[in-house]
């Protein structure tokens, strides 16, 4: 299968996180292998390890909707981090063609501090906009979030589903490749819900969805 084909590979991932029983234990894992090296000591490890993924591989072509099933704690939105590179991996490589715009946690990439309009213009940029770029789009997004005078709030004040509505709004107007949209969505009301779906589904003709459930 040709490179060009591809939108997606992921090769033997893995995730390890180090897991301290107390505080100190942090510390001495920093400074005491140094020690030891110096003194040519036998090393001893303060953590215990705690793999979320471990040899995950797959690819998914460009045009393809591939969806990740899993109970909670199996690592999925781990992964799509990875995939999103908001995330380093411990083992293996991700490879993605084509710009990638993401619907992750409730909230990510917003400054709760910054009101909705500086919000937009701050994950567009993210995502790779230009100013003039989100510019020319921002009615398109505000209309699509439907918030009202709330795109002047900061997000702080924002309900869950508001929050959803301008997050996807976004995503939904970065020209991406690649979709990549966690269960965030779940907390949107049915309307909304429904416009994102109709969205999803015209997308699914030209690109490439990631999606966790």
């Amino acid at each position: 299968m040709s490179s060009n084909e591809i939108a997606i590979k992921v090769q033997g991932l893995g995730k390890r996180y180090e897991i301290y029983d107390q505080p100190g234990d942090r510390l001495r894992q920093f400074l005491f292998p140094r020690l030891r090296n110096l003194f040519r000591l036998s090393h001893k490890q303060y953590f215990r390890e705690f793999w979320a993924l471990t040899d995950i591989s797959f690819e998914v072509k460009r045009g393809e909707t591939v969806g990740i099933i899993g109970r909670n704690g199996s690592g999925k939105s781990t992964l799509l981090q990875i995939i999103c590179g908001t995330l380093t991996p411990t083992t293996g490589s991700v490879q993605t063609n084509g710009r990638i715009a993401a619907l992750l946690e409730l909230g990510s990439g917003f400054n709760p501090e910054f009101t909705g309009r500086e919000n937009v213009y701050l994950n567009a940029s993210v995502l790779g906009l230009t100013k003039e770029e989100t510019d020319a789009r921002f009615d398109d997004i505000v209309a699509f979030a439907d918030i009202g005078d709330f795109i002047d709030q900061p997000t702080k004040t924002y309900s869950s589903g508001m929050m959803v509505r301008l997050a996807f709004a976004v995503i939904a107007h970065v020209d991406a490749d690649i979709l990549v949209i966690d269960e965030a969505l779940a907390v949107g009301d049915v309307f909304f819900t429904q416009k994102c779906m109709r969205f999803l589904r015209n997308f699914m003709k030209k690109g490439t969805i990631l999606f966790v459930s």
